[in-house]
């Protein structure tokens, strides 16, 4: 069975009302990265930066899965498919993708603000839409924030998203300007015979 992957960005989920970062009416247009989107912001002013997921997550739970997610899930049938997504939405697992790695993160997982480095991360699911400082905590006792990689962080799975790329036998990009790096690099480690 050929191996397809699909690379998808920002744009394929605003057809299902979820607002992209980059565009005129974007995210950040009304909000600066500098404000909501960095370790130091957090470490500043956590409260402002999980309303602000919150308020995202929120957004996402309510949003449905477009016909190009479900394109993309029915493509399993047929060939084995990756998606490697920049987006930190689930509509691409809501609407029946197997196999899906989120290399800016996933906004309905949460991660403990404290990371021990001797430890592993662990995802905890969320409940609902909001994440409360005080109430959802780690077995730590250090506040549960959103998985989502902030400026200034590593992307973990960009090494196993290089390594599905480069087997790739059929590429697919969808939605996605390929102005964020590392990630918009992910293009050049596809194979010469790749379709």
């Amino acid at each position: 069975m050929k191996k397809l992957v699909v690379f998808s960005g920002a744009g394929i989920s605003a057809e299902s009302g979820i607002n992209t970062f980059r565009d005129s009416d974007g995210l950040w247009e009304n909000y600066r990265i500098e404000d909501v989107a960095t370790p130091e912001v957090w470490a500043e002013n956590p409260k402002l930066v999980q309303q602000f997921y919150n308020q995202r997550r929120k957004q996402i739970i309510e949003a449905q899965p477009n016909s190009a997610h479900l394109a993309i899930a029915e493509l399993e049938k047929d060939f084995s498919v990756q998606v490697i997504t920049q987006n930190i939405d689930d509509l691409h697992e809501r609407a029946g993708s197997q196999n899906v790695w989120h290399l800016h993160g996933n906004i309905r997982l949460a991660k403990s603000s404290k990371l021990s480095l001797d430890a592993k991360e662990t995802y905890y699911p969320i409940e609902g839409w909001e994440l409360d400082l005080e109430r959802d905590l780690c077995p730590l006792g250090y506040p549960l924030r959103p998985h989502v990689v902030w400026f200034g962080e590593a992307v973990p799975a960009y090494e196993q998203a290089i390594h599905m790329a480069n087997e790739a036998d059929i590429f697919i990009v969808i939605g996605t300007s390929l102005a964020v790096y590392p990630v918009a690099a992910l293009v050049h480690e596809i194979p010469r015979v790749c379709k």
